[in-house]
């Protein structure tokens, strides 16, 4: 009895969940960030939303820098157009921006600034160059104390064209989607690297526009499409001293390395 008592719990939790509203809110400059929203959006059957700057970015790398650091330094926030569709409407919403400087753009800072997201469950994703997920949903968990901040989803700008598979088993390992997926294994230990794991390591990595560092250990998976790897790595940080990151990189069947996120 116990047992059926917890299962219709379960069943009546997961369909209060897909019966919940959405709405998929996002900022997107260069328009990588709105290819995931509109992907999430197409996997949802989600309302969608972009949040504009009034005076908009010019979409160019070294003039947003310039700016966005500007308007940091002078504690100033860019205006945004209103809003058509409204915050309290929603149960979920799906957050999405790209990150600057290691978290959410500015525009998305003025709109967690001007709308209340109280009681809302919120669920980030983002574009990055080499990673900020984790970084910018600690800032989001200051930012808005009384929202319930999730599990969020994050893709390098360079490989936005793998968000549909990754969504697909993101939204369906997190409830929000029906459907059933291959569950990941845990990495192995980590251990020294080898000289054709530092190999595989430069060929993902030396093309970044940053050096990353140098890989010391490194854990790996298998999985249906080919093997993760999740290197800890050893860099020099901006004031000088040393600092380890852990960088992930794939490899599926027949393709070349990528590195899919830097967690520092």
């Amino acid at each position: 009895m116990k047992k059926l008592f917890i299962l219709m719990s379960m069943m009546t939790c997961v369909a209060t969940m897909f019966a919940q509203k959405k709405l998929v809110l996002f900022y997107s400059e260069s328009g990588s960030t709105k290819a995931v929203a509109e992907e999430l959006q197409k996997q949802l059957a989600a309302d969608v939303e972009a949040v504009e700057a009034v005076e908009p970015y010019t979409g160019d790398f070294g003039a947003t820098v310039q700016r966005s650091n500007q308007e940091r330094q002078n504690g100033t926030l860019p205006a945004i157009k209103p809003l058509k569709k409204k915050i309290q409407d929603y149960d979920v919403i799906f957050l999405g921006y790209p990150i600057w400087g290691g978290t959410y753009a500015l525009p998305i800072a003025t709109l967690l600034k001007e709308q209340d997201f109280a009681g809302k469950t919120i669920v980030p994703f983002c574009t990055f160059g080499s990673g900020g997920l984790n970084t910018s949903t600690a800032d989001l968990k200051k930012a808005l104390p009384k929202a319930k901040i999730k599990q969020g989803y994050g893709v390098r700008a360079a490989r936005v064209q793998k968000a549909s598979k990754e969504l697909n088993r993101f939204l369906i390992e997190n409830g929000y989607k029906k459907g059933s997926v291959e569950k990941l294994g845990e990495y192995s230990e980590q251990k020294p690297v080898n000289d054709a794991e530092k190999a595989l390591f430069d060929a993902a990595c030396s093309n970044y526009q940053f050096p990353l560092g140098t890989p010391q250990t490194v854990g790996k998976r298998d999985t249906a499409d080919g093997t993760d790897y999740k290197f800890s790595v050893t860099s020099r940080g901006m004031n000088g001293k040393e600092a380890t990151s852990t960088i992930y990189v794939t490899v599926e069947k027949g393709g070349k390395p990528e590195f899919t996120e830097v967690v520092r």
